[in-house]
């Protein structure tokens, strides 16, 4: 078995969800040299939102997390639909997290985690970036998050 991206998703028992669709005039990948500029990846499968919400309001921190988890497996998803493998993936250059939240919420980075671990797994701690974490009063379409992703990849 493959010690790739590829190979480790399918020795989590992960499974992609159909890579999302735009829910307007947009792409939802865009390719500038070695890096692939993906527009916000949100909680979808396909083109249906399953989750909607804010954490700390409708949602809890543990749906939350459950959320961004989805959201980055339809980001893999675009990512394997754009680039043909995941393995040709080099490295994680960003991660952002936006989290529709109310005012006093806290919990931020176990939302988070939800995409993070997710990546950690797929690629690996060596293919990691750093992140950045905000919480916002909404999100498009009402859902509790949405993320923003760039990847460095190989031809």
């Amino acid at each position: 078995m493959s010690t790739g991206a590829e190979g480790r998703l399918a020795a989590l028992g992960l499974t992609l969800p159909p890579p999302p669709q735009p829910f307007g005039s947009y792409v939802e990948a865009v390719r500038i040299g070695a890096m692939v500029y993906f527009s916000g990846m949100l909680p979808a499968v396909g083109h249906d939102l399953p989750v909607l919400g804010r954490v700390g309001a409708e949602l809890t921190t543990e749906q939350g997390h459950d959320a961004a988890r989805m959201a980055v497996l339809s980001a893999l998803a675009a990512a394997k639909a754009f680039l043909g493998s995941l393995d040709k993936v080099t490295r994680v250059a960003k991660l952002g997290v936006y989290i529709a939240t109310v005012g006093d919420f806290r919990e931020h980075p176990r939302v988070a985690d939800g995409a993070s671990d997710v990546l950690r797994a797929v690629f690996g701690d060596e293919l990691l970036s750093g992140r950045v974490v905000l919480g916002v009063a909404s999100l498009p379409l009402g859902v509790p998050v949405e993320l923003e992703l760039l990847l460095e990849a190989a031809d």
